[in-house]
């Protein structure tokens, strides 16, 4: 694992956008320094960074910045019409291009097998498929709004599923897995934030939404 990181991996660990890691590194908010033209970052003091912003937080706070960084705008997938497991797949493929899934295929079966048990429709228009398996290196997650209700997605009071919200995590992240399904469930009880979402073609709302900020 390399010591010194660059622009592209910080933006995948912290999971925001390159552009946002410069603006940071810029204003002084990010450690780093430029070696030359290019920016470069120590990865301990960057993990450092994360630690400290994460516990300056508490309660609801702290579940939201946990949220910040577990979801980014472009793991917000914007749908017409889709199966059950044509989303499912999709959020996934968003999934398996971040650095914490390891094996794409093992994830989708894992997702697959979760949801043959029982379906993770838990009402309110809202899906929640999620799993805790090994090959995941951390928590991560990716969403779909779906235009057209998902047909085949059944839920426990029948109503049709719009908003799905997929987590995958690693199998021994018991506390923050639970902590984030919480989270979740909280922030879409909520029917105008629920039908603002599902109006939105703007995904960085849409995160904005789901995490709870302004």
């Amino acid at each position: 694992m390399h010591e010194i990181m660059t622009i592209d991996e910080v933006a995948a660990y912290i999971r925001v956008s390159e552009r946002t890691v410069y603006d940071w590194a810029q204003k002084g908010e990010l450690p780093g320094g430029k070696l030359g033209t290019t920016w470069r970052f120590k990865r301990d003091e960057i993990e450092k960074w994360v630690n400290d912003r994460l516990s300056q937080s508490s309660g609801k706070s702290q579940v939201t910045a946990a949220t910040g960084l577990v979801l980014a705008p472009e793991r917000v997938l914007l749908l017409e019409h889709a199966t059950k497991v044509e989303v499912l797949t999709q959020l996934v493929d968003l999934l398996a291009d971040t650095p914490f899934v390891r094996n794409r295929n093992k994830l989708l079966e894992g997702i697959l097998e979760r949801e043959k048990l029982m379906s993770t429709g838990i009402g309110f228009g809202v899906g929640v498929p999620h799993v805790r398996i090994d090959s995941v290196t951390d928590l991560v997650m990716a969403v779909a709004v779906c235009k057209t209700p998902i047909a085949d997605y059944t839920s426990l009071d029948e109503a049709p599923v719009q908003i799905v919200c997929m987590l995958a995590a690693r199998a021994d992240q018991h506390t923050k897995y639970i902590r984030m399904l919480s989270a979740i469930s909280s922030h879409l009880k909520d029917a105008s934030s629920r039908e603002e979402i599902i109006a939105s073609d703007d995904s960085e709302k849409i995160c904005k939404l789901l995490i709870g900020t302004d």
